[in-house]
């Protein structure tokens, strides 16, 4: 066949993406390292702490400041608030966050690191979304816009719904993972 495609498996294969093209493939291979690497660290925080690398992300942003309100952590993680409030009611039903009504404002919950959870924070590792996002300020406004419009560009041409999504490798609302990371229905 002298390495040609037949004409059968040339038409499944998506226009743009022929097996030559050098860029699709160190495009998905960044993708890839990417991937694994927070696939890693949240095994690794699994491992050694026992929480995944969402949570342990979501408790290292909180235990930097005395307080915060929902939206305002969702802030510091860039995320939504509703994908970062499943991580909170996790880390709230393992006695390692607390939600507490403000003095001043009883509509504002305010959420701290328990003393259980900054134990836990003492003995855990660097979360890998830490790296992630040191990697991103890097490279610099400029060419940070350019990436998210690039990706934007690139979930659209996937057809990707327009959900917010979780935290990486943390379970949707709905969901709870299994042991092995398998996720299954609530």
């Amino acid at each position: 066949m002298g390495g040609q495609a037949s004409p059968a498996s040339a038409e499944r294969r998506p226009a743009g993406a022929r097996s030559t093209d050098r860029a699709t493939r160190q495009a998905l291979d960044a993708i890839r390292r990417i991937v694994r690497a927070l696939r890693e660290s949240s095994r690794a925080a699994e491992r050694s702490v026992g929480i995944g690398a969402a949570q342990l992300f979501v408790l290292q942003r909180l235990a930097a400041e005395p307080a915060l309100s929902l939206n305002e952590l969702a802030a510091r993680t860039f995320t939504h608030q509703s994908s970062v409030s499943v991580v909170v009611t996790r880390l709230v039903e393992r006695g390692l966050v607390a939600r507490a009504r403000g003095d001043d404002d009883a509509r504002r919950v305010s959420l701290s690191v328990t003393a259980a959870g900054r134990a836990l924070l003492g003995r855990a590792p660097s979360a890998a979304q830490d790296r992630l996002l040191a990697g991103l300020g890097l490279l610099g406004p400029t060419a940070r816009r350019q990436l998210a419009a690039l990706l934007g560009r690139l979930v659209d041409v996937m057809a990707l719904p327009d959900r917010h999504p979780p935290m990486f490798f943390e379970a949707a609302p709905g969901r709870r993972a299994r042991k092995g990371g398998r996720v299954r229905p609530s």
